[in-house]
């Protein structure tokens, strides 16, 4: 069995999960409401305070569904009690980012800014200095999406460094041109 998709989901006080016809879970809580639909062949519980993820049968495709389902349901009511943020920093001369209202602008090096709005359930942060951004929300999957995407406006290049990377992400740096010998 899936070691991941047997292990129970507890479900934490304060926090309300309904499981509608054809595998719709919706969940609630203090941070907000996810609502996912999930393959129609799992088969999801409620029991005693616990979500339980079971599958029809061992099946290659079942036991991939088993641990897929269980671990979108436990980001779901992670995502409803704590919320999940994703942390960037820029590097580079010049380089820097601004929160005007919830848009956020950032000047990286090209002519213009670039402003990127948040969908609904996302909100950015930018720390004092303008070089790091956090980017905050109940769904994982949006938080990483709209984290890359912001990655992608400049992502770091390997000879200076000078970019929007993560937090902890390691560039692998180049050797610049070697110098010409006469």
């Amino acid at each position: 069995m899936s070691r991941i998709g047997k292990m129970p989901i507890p479900i934490p006080d304060g926090v309300t999960v309904e499981i509608a016809p054809g595998n719709t879970v919706t969940v609630k809580g203090p941070k907000g409401e996810l609502t996912r639909t999930f393959s129609p062949d799992m088969i999801i519980e409620l029991s005693d305070g616990q979500l339980i993820v079971k599958r029809p049968s061992d099946n290659r495709v079942h036991k991939a569904l088993h641990g897929l389902t269980r671990a979108l349901l436990a980001n779901m009511v992670t995502g409803v009690t704590q919320g999940f943020q994703k942390d960037l920093e820029i590097r580079g001369v010049g380089y820097r980012a601004d929160l005007v209202g919830n848009r956020l602008i950032l000047q990286v090096g090209y002519s213009h800014p670039v402003e990127i709005v948040p969908p609904p359930g996302i909100t950015f942060e930018v720390s004092q200095s303008g070089q790091r951004i956090s980017v905050k929300g109940i769904d994982k999957e949006l938080v990483g999406l709209i984290a890359a995407k912001i990655r992608d406006v400049r992502p770091p290049e390997p000879y200076k460094g000078k970019g929007i990377r993560y937090v902890g992400e390691y560039v692998r740096q180049k050797a610049g041109k070697a110098g010409r010998v006469a």
